[in-house]
């Protein structure tokens, strides 16, 4: 069996997903298993544009990101303008394909999505074709006919998909993967005694890379000034002038406990040590998250897809939402000694159970590769 991951890094989620299943595919099965960027397949100029126009509309301008979110995801003009592009590009993302010959593919982003199935309704590509949606809610522009089957974050999504005339007999809710590692729950205690951190302190775990830096270092501050007895953990991602302004921001605060961590390949072990987390609601921080049973605090989120992640939590009790004009600082040092609802919290994730995500994605492969050998 062949399987080839067609992604895109427009933002990190949609990598961090292929490379969840290709690295479960690796270690569990013999299977031949490959991930393709398709933009920088198709070519390094479109890669260029998309990426940073992506990257400047989230960060200068979410509001304008917001509105063509809103824009696409209606039946118009517009949102048909998605597709049309794709099948544009589709024929030079084909010699990739061609060329490893798949069983299955396996795509983890719109565009890549919209390419293949363009390519399969033309039938240059009749390998079946699986769509995972990355988020918690879904976008018209992963939606096209020639998709075999798509995974999604849970049931809830199933009426929305419907709206955009998908069949309910092609979804399958088997919820976004993720490493193995975040369902393997350590002990917190020993955890968080490992990072030199007190096991019968509150801890709270800042994953604060995509935040604005003038942003978070205030927040922390204010924190900071609150008295509520806590230990903070702070991942900043190779964002170096923000890890830079928080050893500044700890050393004038010495009376909470942090731990400052610039890049770490073991956000696991951090997540599975914290009893909340603040971050922005991006699919795959999330996902994670839910597999460690980590309520969050969300914040900052981006019109649009953060925007619908955040709601999912909010309406299952696994977040509080933290507004720009709210009290930050209040109402996080306020959840943080409400030990009760932090628990039923915590069971709300533990609930939402998606551990045999890329295992049932796996037998689906098998179905449908079974079913397209009988026809």
């Amino acid at each position: 069996m062949k399987i080839m991951l067609l992604t895109a890094a427009t933002g990190g989620g949609h990598i961090r997903t292929a490379n969840a299943v290709e690295q479960y595919i690796r270690d569990n099965t013999d299977y031949d298993v490959v991930t393709v960027d398709a933009l920088k397949a198709v070519g390094r100029l479109l890669d260029k544009t998309v990426c940073d126009s992506y990257l400047f509309m989230a960060k200068k301008a979410p509001a304008l990101f917001g509105r063509l979110y809103k824009d696409t995801n209606k039946h118009n003009r517009f949102s048909d303008l998605v597709p049309k592009l794709s099948g544009l590009f589709s024929n030079l993302l084909f010699p990739a394909i061609d060329g490893y010959k798949p069983d299955a593919i396996i795509t983890t982003h719109p565009f890549a999505t919209e390419m293949a199935a363009a390519l399969k309704a033309d039938g240059l590509v009749d390998a079946p074709l699986i769509c995972i949606i990355t988020d918690y809610g879904a976008h018209r522009a992963y939606i096209a006919d020639a998709v075999d089957a798509y995974v999604v974050a849970g049931s809830h999504m199933l009426p929305e998909l419907e709206a955009f005339g998908v069949p309910e007999e092609k979804v399958y809710p088997f919820g976004i993967p993720v490493h193995g590692v975040f369902f393997d729950q350590g002990d917190q205690a020993m955890l968080l005694r490992q990072i030199s951190l007190d096991p019968e302190l509150p801890t709270l775990l800042f994953m604060a890379g995509s935040f604005g830096v003038s942003n978070i270092i205030k927040l922390y501050r204010e924190l900071a000034a609150t008295q509520v007895p806590m230990q903070i953990i702070v991942i900043t991602g190779r964002n170096k002038k923000l890890y830079e302004a928080f050893e500044k921001e700890i050393a004038q605060n010495p009376a909470v406990p942090t731990r400052l961590l610039y890049f770490t390949d073991e956000v696991e072990k951090y997540m599975q040590a914290a009893d909340l987390l603040v971050t922005k609601p991006g699919g795959l921080t999330v996902s994670e998250a839910l597999a460690c049973n980590l309520p969050m605090a969300v914040f900052d989120a981006i019109p649009g897809q953060e925007e619908d992640n955040a709601n999912f939590l909010l309406t299952h009790d696994m977040c509080v939402r933290i507004r720009k004009d709210g009290d930050f600082a209040a109402e996080i040092s306020g959840l943080l000694q409400e030990k009760k609802h932090l628990q039923a919290m915590r069971e709300n994730c533990k609930e939402f159970d998606k551990s045999q995500s890329i295992p049932n994605l796996l037998a689906l492969i098998g179905r449908l590769t079974a079913r397209q050998e009988e026809s």
